[in-house]
C-alpha cells in the first residue's frame, strides 16, 4: 500500500494551501475551532463500522450521512469532527493520521476544513 503520495498531497500540499487562504483572511492558528475531516465509504455498514472505530478509541465525533449523487448512487459520509488549534503541526498530523485511517478501513479521504477564527475582537468601549 503506497502512503507516501497520498501523505504528501493531502497531509502537506492540500493544507499548505488552505494555510495560505487562512492567512489571507485573517486567521489566527492557534485559536481553538472544530476541525472537519470528510470520507466517503461505499456501504452503510463500512461506514458506521469506521464511526464505531474512531468513538471507541476517542478520535473526535463522527457522525454518518448517507449522500445521494447524481445519477442516484449512494455513498456514506463520515465526518469527524477534532477540536484543537489549526497549527500546521496539528493539521499536518491529523491530516496525515486520516490519509491513513482511510487506507486502513479502504475510504476515500476527501480533506479538511475549518472556519477562520479572526482577531480577537476588543470589547466595546464604555459610554462615558
Amino acid at each position: 500500500m503506497d502512503l507516501v503520495t497520498p501523505l504528501l498531497d493531502t497531509a502537506v500540499l492540500d493544507s499548505r494551501q488552505l494555510y495560505i487562504n487562512r492567512s489571507a483572511h485573517g486567521d489566527r492558528p492557534d485559536a481553538w475551532r472544530d476541525l472537519d475531516f470528510a470520507f466517503y465509504a461505499e456501504s452503510q455498514q463500512q461506514a458506521e463500522t469506521v464511526a464505531s472505530f474512531i468513538t471507541d478509541n476517542r478520535y473526535g465525533a463522527p457522525s454518518v450521512q448517507c449522500v445521494k449523487l447524481d445519477g442516484g448512487k449512494i455513498t456514506w459520509r463520515i465526518l469527524l469532527v477534532i477540536r484543537a488549534p489549526a497549527t500546521d503541526e496539528i493539521v499536518h498530523t491529523l491530516s496525515g493520521f486520516m490519509v491513513c485511517l482511510a487506507a486502513v478501513f479502504g475510504l476515500e479521504y476527501d480533506g479538511w476544513a475549518c472556519m477562520v477564527q479572526g482577531p480577537a475582537t476588543p470589547p466595546p468601549l464604555p459610554p462615558w
